[in-house]
């Protein structure tokens, strides 16, 4: 079984911040998978399904963002999942608006939610989906930012984002981490200029 977990903040006021592209990615691959509703246990939404020929355990933590790690590290050892077997699915700062990086191990770079699992799963080894919602602008706050919905000029970018998001945990599962960073750890074109 693969743990899915998508970060973001609990709450209809949160729901489209750039913070809780994650909870959007999960929404996705949930609606591709048929999935039921998710349940609440152990500070987290989770869910059941088949993805592909794999079997998903969809998580969304509902505590705040910095404290993500305890209900992710409940779930996990709940259902015996190991860390290599878990896709954390985030927003990224330092990965340009619309554009993907899918790494494993490594520091928070700053996130709180990535930090709050470090911290309380004690391990850096897990795959990660990192979603570029790029920097704010200068003389910009970069929490406020975060905490900011997408514009609305960008709805149809951030739609085809959240679907190559959900695309890339699909290829981790079904083929592994390395394929799947090989096929979507690629600068995209911008104005013809890669």
């Amino acid at each position: 079984m693969w743990l899915v977990v998508g970060l973001g903040n609990p709450g209809a006021h949160y729901a489209g911040n750039r913070h809780n592209v994650g909870f959007m990615v999960v929404a996705e691959l949930m609606q591709r998978a048929g999935a039921p509703a998710l349940r609440r246990k152990f500070g987290a939404d989770v869910g059941e399904a088949q993805l592909g020929r794999e079997k998903i355990l969809f998580c969304k933590p509902m505590e705040l963002m910095n404290r993500s790690g305890q209900a992710v590290s409940r779930v996990a050892q709940f259902w015996k999942i190991e860390p290599d077997s878990t896709v954390v699915v985030h927003d990224e700062l330092d990965v340009p608006f619309g554009q993907l990086k899918l790494a494993v191990g490594g520091g928070a770079g700053g996130h709180n939610g990535i930090k709050s699992i470090l911290a309380d799963w004690g391990t850096p080894d897990f795959p990660r989906v990192r979603v570029g919602i790029g920097r704010p602008p200068a003389g910009h706050d970069a929490a406020g930012y975060v905490l900011q919905d997408f514009a609305k000029g960008d709805k149809a970018q951030v739609e085809i984002l959240v679907a190559e998001a959900a695309d890339a945990v699909e290829a981790i599962v079904a083929s592994g981490l390395a394929a799947a960073m090989n096929k979507f750890n690629v600068k995209k074109k911008q104005n013809g200029v890669q």
